[in-house]
């Protein structure tokens, strides 16, 4: 369906970008003209990541009618196995999302602090998140807080009611991939395989503590997270013409069935918003595990671009 919707775009000189943008990303205009709607909840996600603050310093200044939940605090993520930034398990997420009075009617708007590429991240992988658990009508507010109060737009201050309410999942589990399909990836396709992270991680050169080797999957390709993220005024935006550009220069603007990763699954869902939410490419899935999951233990190999394929081949020769 979306590369019919897609072909009928192009042949009207419109861009695919534009009517995905339009439910995936959304202005501080766009959320200013919908403050008394009373089908949207709003979710500031802020938190030490670039600097963007946490409860105090959302208490003291956000969007009116916002609610608060820390990324980094709050249970979005966990830790579990010896590996780092796993999706919790759904009983855990339902009582998270419940707390914030979320039901499956709401539409969700999820708000960064603005306040760099790492906590446009943040933001990304809360929607996933929600996205995973069914939740159909979520949105990222581009620009985040910074971008809403360089808009000139009002802002309150205090701590909000909360209404929690018991939230029942519809799990999505054709978007979150698996230790056992990324093997499978890796021996057969793994040219489906999407690194967000920075190309010095990319190819060895630099290791995120998390992860046990560093390298990237054997035959991965690498697309930056931060490479089509941009600056302006103050507060960091998906820039919608960079990342077209950077799929036409990566021949991926007809791709499909690609999963995302980079260490902690916290960039890949980035690229997994970009692709899947913005230039509306088909199953497109995140590897939360990501490299943290797939080095540790030391017994997957990793590639070493930077170092020749010598580690790549030596699995082989062993």
């Amino acid at each position: 369906m979306k590369k019919i919707l897609k072909s009928v775009l192009l042949a009207c000189g419109l861009s695919v970008f534009a009517l995905n943008a339009q439910a995936g990303l959304v202005s501080s205009q766009w959320l200013k003209d919908r403050l008394d709607d009373e089908s949207i909840i709003m979710i500031d996600v802020r938190s030490s990541i670039d600097e963007g603050g946490d409860r105090a310093s959302f208490e003291a200044a956000h969007i009116p009618g916002s609610l608060y939940s820390s990324y980094t605090d709050d249970g979005w993520r966990e830790n579990r196995g010896g590996v780092t930034g796993l999706k919790p398990s759904v009983s855990a997420l339902e009582r998270l999302v419940g707390s914030l009075g979320v039901t499956p009617d709401r539409h969700v708007v999820v708000i960064p602090a603005g306040s760099g590429p790492t906590d446009f991240g943040s933001a990304a992988r809360v929607y996933w998140t929600l996205k995973y658990l069914g939740q159909e009508q979520v949105s990222l507010l581009n620009g985040g807080f910074k971008g809403w109060q360089a808009a000139g737009f009002p802002v309150a201050s205090g701590s909000p009611e909360y209404h929690p309410v018991r939230y029942v999942a519809n799990p999505r589990p054709e978007l979150l991939a698996e230790l056992p399909e990324i093997e499978s990836r890796v021996a057969s396709r793994p040219q489906s395989l999407v690194d967000a992270r920075p190309e010095a991680f990319f190819t060895g050169q630099t290791q995120a503590g998390p992860v046990a080797a560093p390298g990237t999957l054997p035959g991965a390709i690498n697309f930056e997270h931060q490479s089509f993220l941009v600056e302006r005024d103050g507060a960091w935006f998906l820039d919608e013409s960079m990342l077209e550009r950077q799929l036409v220069a990566n021949s991926l603007t007809d791709a499909s069935d690609l999963v995302t990763f980079c260490n902690t699954g916290h960039w890949a869902a980035t690229d997994w918003f970009a692709f899947s939410e913005v230039a509306g490419l088909e199953n497109i899935s995140l590897y939360d595990g990501s490299m943290a999951e797939w080095a540790h233990g030391g017994e997957r190999v990793t590639q070493v671009p930077s170092r020749g394929i010598s580690r790549f081949l030596a699995r082989f020769q062993n």
